[in-house]
């Protein structure tokens, strides 16, 4: 009889550890949920773990997900119908400068040419001798057109023109008329020249420097002139970058 009262006690202790056993493993279940959790996502969205947010692709997709790819395209400006006239009709600067500056040049002298035949004759500065005699040549018949204009004038008027079609103003202007009218000027203004040449050595039998001058700067500018054109459609452009 003593013998099976400490069996039964025995017993009774392994029963009554059966509960703690049973607590304790729930414990230890518990306390993994908690290590769990406390690697998962925090409160706000950020998970704690590095890796898992590294897996996620820029866009918020899944570890491994490919980007989607862009399909937009590159879009260029296309130019107005103002600028691709300028492009067209355009120039380089130094074209630009050279032709203001060849075109106030012979503003310049005749100016002067209309000053001396309409002011004072006296302030002539030429020979009047030989084969240079610009005061022969001014004085003549063939100095005024159609005896009506003098010539000096029409190169003042000429020249006139040409200033302003030469100006910076007009060589930006996007307008086709001005680079014709521009042209159109410079060929005009060559024919002239070589009419003038002709009646001062075929029926004046003399030369006047003056005059000669504005004949040369007239031939640079058409030179000039016709060179720019002959560049085509936006070759001038191009060259002026």
């Amino acid at each position: 009889m003593g013998s099976q009262k400490p069996a039964r006690a025995a017993s009774g202790q392994a029963k009554s550890g059966g509960p703690a056993t049973r607590s304790g493993s729930g414990s230890s279940s518990q306390g993994s949920k908690q290590a769990g959790a406390s690697t998962g996502p925090r409160p706000g969205g950020r998970p704690q773990n590095g890796r898992a947010q590294g897996n996620r692709g820029q866009d918020g997709r899944g570890p491994g997900a490919r980007p989607a790819p862009t399909r937009g395209r590159v879009q260029v400006a296309e130019p107005s119908a103002a600028g691709a006239a300028q492009e067209r009709y355009g120039a380089p600067p130094w074209i630009q400068w050279t032709a203001l500056g060849l075109s106030l040049a012979g503003l310049g002298v005749s100016i002067y040419l209309t000053i001396i035949h309409f002011v004072s004759p006296g302030l002539l500065l030429c020979s009047a001798n030989g084969t240079i005699n610009c005061e022969k040549v001014l004085t003549s018949p063939e100095a005024m057109v159609f005896g009506v204009f003098p010539v000096a004038v029409l190169g003042l008027a000429f020249y006139v023109f040409m200033v302003a079609i030469n100006s910076p103003w007009a060589w930006r202007s996007p307008l086709p008329v001005i680079w014709w009218a521009r042209l159109a000027g410079a060929v005009s203004g060559m024919g002239f020249v070589l009419y003038l040449i002709y009646a001062e050595v075929i029926q004046i039998g003399n030369i006047c420097l003056w005059c000669t001058s504005v004949h040369a700067i007239t031939f640079l500018l058409f030179v000039l002139l016709v060179f720019t054109a002959t560049l085509g459609p936006g070759t001038t452009a191009k060259a002026a970058r």
